[in-house]
């Protein structure tokens, strides 16, 4: 009992002189509390004979919980539905789900993160009882610049899968690279993505690949921007209850926060 009483003196100790202290601005870490939010609304038709895939609608945000120097805390989430046509004009067919969370710091140019990516996958006005979902855990490097009237920044990560559901993944790789070239009333934006997908071969088939181009232009307003955009993607699983690679071009909007310019 007295050793843990003096224990608990010099911590209190200890403390007391911590507060006392002032702490140095050239040396301590500067700490921010939600310094950074961003969001985004999209919209796209897609160009696909299939009477369920004519629509991608997307709402997401991304928000630094916590900043410490060169170090941040972020959460993602996103909703995704997919609109067919097969009961009416607009058939809301799929509900998706994606929640990540990543712990980063940056040196120079380049950030390095940890992250935790969650997806989980639903049908909408149709009966599923079967869960639809996977969680992984790696790392994220991310990094650009500036040249002129140049933006550009690249991410990739890699992650392996620690839990799924129905599904046959394993691990992935999901790059992405986007540019923007200011103009004197917009700017031109461009979008390259490459995703790869291991898969444990319960399945009956191989590694899954799926990419997307993009290409538009960007409109900057008082509080957010537009891009009006044409893609050309090749989907890995569109219906979550089938396994399958499809392609289709696609055009359509995407509002976001007037924030700087960073990859998805």
């Amino acid at each position: 009992m007295r050793s843990a009483v003096l224990v608990l003196v010099a911590l209190a100790a200890s403390v007391g002189s911590g507060f006392a202290q002032t702490p140095d601005p050239a040396t301590e870490p500067t700490v921010a509390f939600l310094p950074r939010l961003d969001f985004d609304v999209s919209m796209e038709h897609l160009f696909s004979e299939e009477m369920r895939y004519v629509w991608d609608a997307n709402f997401g945000s991304d928000i630094d919980l916590v900043s410490i120097g060169r170090s941040r805390v972020t959460f993602l989430a996103n909703y995704q539905t997919i609109l067919g046509s097969e009961f009416r004009m607009f058939d809301p067919n799929q509900g998706n789900y994606t929640l990540e969370a990543s712990a980063s710091v940056r040196a120079a140019a380049v950030e390095v993160a940890g992250v935790f990516h969650h997806v989980s996958r639903h049908l909408s006005d149709r009966p599923k009882r079967q869960a639809i979902d996977w969680n992984m855990v790696g790392g994220r490097i991310r990094g650009g610049g500036h040249r002129d009237r140049l933006d550009y920044e690249a991410r990739a990560d890699i992650r392996t899968v620690i839990q799924h559901s129905y599904v046959d993944y394993r691990w992935e790789i999901d790059s992405v690279v986007s540019t923007r070239l200011m103009l004197p009333r917009a700017a031109l934006i461009a979008t390259g993505a490459w995703r790869m997908l291991g898969v444990d071969g319960t399945q009956a088939r191989g590694n899954q690949f799926g990419f997307r181009g993009e290409g538009g232009v960007r409109f900057a307003g008082r509080s957010a921007t537009l891009d009006l955009f044409l893609a050309a993607e090749q989907r890995v699983d569109p219906y979550q209850l089938e396994f399958s690679t499809v392609r289709w071009m696609t055009a359509g909007f995407r509002i976001s926060s007037l924030g700087p310019f960073r990859v998805p």
